[in-house]
């Protein structure tokens, strides 16, 4: 699945990706979380536009929001199957504007977390899904779901999903549902090109959502390298202890003024 993702891009960089004509300002994330306002963009006349809506998909037949499951996520496999996302896919795809995204690696009781990103640190499109809910007193929400697809050959050690990241020369046919229907744009929702992304370690911080600066993407250094060392230490045969009485000659020391 993906549960938290990145937007460190320049808000003009973003507009140069997806050519949408507005020109909105935004601050760099570091933590993306479920139910926060996040930045899509969508086909709106005929015309890419940019618009902000809640992360968790909310399905217009649903009454009460608070008592249904957030849907940060949308399967490939089952989304022209699933009611909550079926009609979704045939009239209102969109795109999540992104700079990457977190997972964690399980080992036994313990997750260790990944942030995991283009190697050319340029920005990417995750293939999403939009919902307008109104209420009953006439409140009404927008709200979307980013697809994941089984992970590429870089990712599968980490988490077995992936976002599906759509290429540049994707766009028109996902967001034209007028003109493309949803079985040919499910066919566009691939993993990751191999190679592309680079994953690395970084610090348990990102668990908690109110974490939110640069330190979240600092690499940690590989734990194997450390345990090296200390192995290395540990195995290295200890000098004998010399007698307060005798020096070796052979190896003047610097304290040897001071004994």
């Amino acid at each position: 699945m993906c549960g938290r993702y990145l937007l460190l891009s320049s808000p003009e960089a973003f507009r140069r990706l997806f050519g949408y004509a507005q020109a909105p300002e935004f601050p760099p994330r570091y933590n993306v979380s479920p139910t926060q306002p996040v930045p899509i963009v969508r086909l709106t006349e005929g015309e890419r536009q940019f618009a902000l809506v809640r992360w968790g998909l909310i399905p217009p037949w649903v009454k009460d929001p608070r008592s249904f499951s957030l849907l940060v996520n949308a399967r490939v496999e089952t989304v022209n199957d699933k009611p909550a996302f079926r009609n979704a896919m045939r009239r209102r795809r969109c795109l999540f504007a992104a700079d990457g995204f977190y997972e964690w690696k399980r080992e036994g009781s313990r997750k260790r977390p990944f942030c995991i990103r283009p190697r050319d640190r340029q920005p990417m499109a995750f293939a999403g899904l939009w919902e307008s809910w109104m209420g009953p007193h006439g409140e009404e929400m927008e709200t979307g779901a980013i697809i994941t697809t089984a992970a590429n050959r870089d990712i599968a050690e980490l988490h077995p999903r992936m976002p599906a990241v759509l290429p540049r020369e994707a766009f028109d046919l996902w967001l034209d549902c007028s003109r493309v229907d949803a079985l040919t744009a499910t066919a566009l929702l691939d993993p990751a090109p191999e190679g592309m992304l680079d994953a690395y370690e970084v610090s348990v911080a990102v668990n908690r959502t109110a974490n939110d600066d640069p330190a979240l993407i600092e690499r940690l250094p590989p734990p194997a390298a450390s345990t090296g060392i200390a192995e290395a230490e540990a195995s290295a045969p200890k000098p004998a202890r010399k007698s307060a009485r005798a020096k070796d000659d052979r190896q003047p020391s610097l304290f040897d003024d001071l004994m």
